[in-house]
């Protein structure tokens, strides 16, 4: 393999958290021009977390206006109820939270069977080890570098040793090429590379993207830049 690509190719996955939300359609065709390879949907049910944002509607009339596939990130308590409106929303990808799940790997087994990819994510507190036994049925883990439920937060440094450790466990368990490993929180040109370094190759950012007074192709690429050096070095 060649010293300038990494073993886990780089993705940006943006959150539309900061977009304006009256003008979604035109948001996600905005980000697909600016080139990045998924849209994630932070739904937020205000009781996990404290805010409320997207229903499968919202999603569902954004889905005509890019060809990107979907994930959402279901900050919720009751993601077996609600997981099928969003994969007929038009989401390919399911993420949950390991604290939400009183039966993991049954949620994870019923968001398969609707036919969409699952995906578990892991707040700043949760072990890595909360997900070593379900490996087999997911295609990602997201380790969260903030403390969900906003936007704008400061990242949380003290998680690389964990994204370290969820990358190891995936790849000790052979699934290395099947098994993406995705950060939230605070992702920026100051934090990407440490990120990537750690073993993250799906980057969620949403604030340093529409910040960028570049605008948002020049974001992305910087970041896909920044974290792809850091994966190869």
């Amino acid at each position: 393999m060649s010293p300038h690509v990494p073993k886990h190719p780089i993705q940006i996955a943006p959150s539309v958290l900061p977009a304006d939300f009256a003008e979604l359609g035109n948001e996600v065709a905005a980000l697909e021009a600016a080139g990045v390879d998924r849209i994630q949907w932070d739904v937020m049910d205000g009781q996990f977390v404290p805010n409320l944002t997207f229903g499968p509607a919202v999603i569902k009339a954004a889905r005509p206006h890019t060809s990107l596939p979907f994930e959402a990130h279901l900050m919720v308590l009751t993601p077996d109820v609600m997981a099928s409106e969003y994969v007929d929303a038009g989401c390919s990808r399911l993420i949950v939270h390991a604290e939400a799940c009183l039966h993991l790997h049954r949620t994870l087994g019923h968001i398969r069977s609707l036919g969409a990819t699952a995906a578990v994510a892991l707040n700043p507190a949760t072990p890595a080890s909360a997900v070593e036994h379900v490996l087999d049925l997911v295609d990602m883990v997201l380790v969260m570098t903030v403390n969900p439920g906003f936007g704008g937060q400061a990242y949380i440094a003290t998680m690389e040793p964990k994204i370290r450790e969820v990358r190891t466990m995936i790849d000790a368990a052979g699934l290395g090429d099947a098994v993406d490993v995705e950060v939230d929180g605070g992702i920026a040109p100051s934090t990407v590379a440490a990120a990537a370094a750690a073993g993250a190759n799906v980057l969620v950012a949403g604030s340093a993207l529409y910040k960028d007074p570049a605008g948002l192709a020049h974001a992305v690429a910087e970041l896909r830049s920044l974290a792809t050096a850091a994966a190869c070095g």
